[in-house]
């Protein structure tokens, strides 16, 4: 799971470098600039948990016994940055309105994420 959580830590976080830049040069004059702000939530959200997911799977390499939780850390990060950052992508880009309705379940599966790892400090030597 460590090789698997890093890799896709640097893909998301590559992703949201490529998406900020995307929207300070392609985006700028083509969306409104609340959309454009949405778009950019989704990048920093993106990238702040890119690092966290790179943090849970630096703690796997530490720890003899893998605790589930860790695991289930990182997988909800991984889907927190596909619907709360995917939705506000699409939201941004596409102007349906509907699709901010996903972007809260992004921002639960974060903080089970965060709930997560925090119920895992316990397992750490």
């Amino acid at each position: 799971m460590t090789k698997i959580f890093i890799a896709i830590a640097a893909i998301l976080g590559a992703l949201s470098v490529g998406c900020g830049a995307f929207a300070s040069h392609a985006l700028k004059e083509q969306i409104s600039a609340r959309s454009l702000e949405i778009f950019e939530t989704g990048a920093k959200y993106q990238m702040y948990h890119a690092l966290a997911l790179l943090l849970v799977a630096l703690l796997l390499t530490r720890l003899e016994f893998i605790p589930t939780t860790l695991v289930a850390s990182g997988i909800s990060f991984i889907v927190g940055v596909v619907l709360f950052s995917g939705s506000l992508y699409a939201l941004s880009l596409t102007g349906v309105k509907w699709l901010g309705a996903i972007t809260p379940l992004g921002g639960v599966a974060f903080l089970v994420g965060w709930g997560c790892l925090a119920i895992s400090a316990w397992n750490f030597n």
